[in-house]
């Protein structure tokens, strides 16, 4: 096993510790594939991780390499640089590291894709950003499972609850997720422009109408709550919630009603009491399914 202070070629190619050849090959072709930089010209990441997976298949099908690696003796150097010159065609890539010799290239139909990814090797990474970070757009620094560092950009105007994702950067070629948290210690949370909020109100004072203190970005605020309110109301608070260019959005307060774990006698009463008031014909009736 290689010491941890190195290099982890195996994670790099998605494998365990001790494949064969031929899982070691498989798993060469797949990944360079995923990262050769001709195929992801838009990708900041494609570049250093194709040479990453490069170099820990030179190291791992070598075993003069891949002794010295293991011992932690520091890596021999190859014979020669692919790269020496840039980067080569894909085909013409894989030719030369698995020793094949140079066919005539003569025009092919397209490869097919890569199978889909399947969840079951998908990762998540939490995110925590400020209000002002998610408004902005930020930087966030990723180190991946194989020790890769990766810096991913977060859009401007994202939101608590947005799931980024980094497609096929997980061991396997899975998907890396990042989960975007954006609140504050009051509770709220920040969607684009947008502040929301969830209120508790306790039923009584919901059904007859009450003023509550809400916090907001700039402080707390008094929010009447109309007499009749059911849970899950909406109330808006223009203006109170994050400005860019020129444009402010709102704070959306959601009201849920709350209601005691246990009723004291004089509560059970008064509650039979309202139940008793209620007219029949609007009350749910049990029907039955069979």
């Amino acid at each position: 096993m290689a010491p941890s202070s190195l290099a982890d070629h195996w994670a790099a190619l998605g494998l365990e510790p001790g494949a064969d050849a031929e899982t070691l090959k498989q798993a060469f072709r797949r990944q360079a594939r995923r990262w050769h930089p001709d195929l992801n010209g838009n990708d900041p990441v494609a570049e250093e991780r194709f040479k990453r997976i490069n170099e820990a298949y030179a190291v791992l099908s070598d075993p003069r390499r891949r002794q010295a690696w293991e011992s932690g003796e520091g890596q021999p150097e190859a014979e020669d640089d692919p790269f020496a010159t840039g980067f080569p065609a894909f085909e013409t890539y894989l030719d030369h590291l698995l020793g094949r010799p140079a066919p005539d290239r003569r025009p092919t139909p397209a490869a097919a894709a890569p199978p889909p990814v399947t969840r079951a090797g998908d990762r998540e990474t939490l995110v925590r950003l400020t209000p002002d970070q998610a408004l902005q757009g930020t930087v966030v620094t990723l180190t991946l499972p194989d020790g890769l560092e990766v810096e991913v950009p977060t859009p401007p105007g994202c939101g608590d609850g947005w799931r980024l994702r980094l497609e096929g950067v997980a061991p396997g070629g899975h998907d890396h997720f990042l989960l975007v948290e954006v609140r504050t210690e009051e509770g709220l949370r920040i969607d684009g422009l947008r502040v929301l909020y969830r209120l508790d109100v306790a039923a009584p004072a919901a059904a007859l109408g009450c003023q509550a203190v809400v916090p907001t970005l700039a402080g707390p605020v008094r929010l009447r709550i109309p007499a009749g309110t059911s849970s899950g109301r909406l109330l808006r608070l223009r203006g109170r919630g994050l400005e860019r260019d020129g444009e402010r959005g709102d704070q959306i307060v959601e009201v849920r009603l709350t209601l005691p774990e246990r009723l004291s006698e004089a509560e059970e009463a008064l509650y039979r009491r309202l139940l008793d008031l209620a007219d029949g014909d609007t009350m749910p009736q049990a029907t039955d399914l069979r």
